[in-house]
């Protein structure tokens, strides 16, 4: 990823994410990954089953890195391990919520003004269809 794409604040949403994990050929559902005790979104996923196995074997966040194809255990090259409370999954059965406990501060691979991982990845807010802004009391 760009350092435009993840700290700037033009607006340049990615409509085509979706198409290209379909021409990849993996079979995946999205996977929201939200915060077990104060239900904050920390980000979204992709699961494929070799990724859900793993979780629920693992008892952490296991997904499918669709930016480099092979499964991606969360947190284990940064620390920021994001430990399994629950998986649910919706009503139509396309898409899954992890609940998890971070073990660190740290979710996001970006890096807040301490130099330190972001609590979350939604960190901006779109002003418009041209601009981001900074949400307040996240770096």
């Amino acid at each position: 990823m760009s350092a435009e794409i993840e700290e700037g604040s033009a607006f340049a949403l990615d409509f085509d994410k979706l198409q290209t994990i379909a021409a990849s050929g993996q079979a995946v559902v999205p996977v929201v990954l939200q915060h077990s005790e104060d239900g904050q979104v920390l980000f979204v996923g992709y699961a494929n089953r070799a990724a859900l196995e793993a979780t629920l074997r693992e008892r952490h966040a296991v997904l499918w890195s669709t930016s480099r194809n092979e499964l991606w255990h969360k947190g284990a090259t940064s620390g920021d391990v994001l430990n399994l409370v629950e998986v649910r999954v919706n009503c139509e059965q396309n898409s899954l919520l992890y609940r998890v406990l971070p073990a660190t501060s740290g979710v996001c691979h970006t890096k807040g003004t301490d130099g330190r991982a972001r609590e979350t990845c939604y960190y901006r807010q779109v002003a418009s269809l041209e601009e981001l802004a900074r949400v307040e009391g996240l770096s």
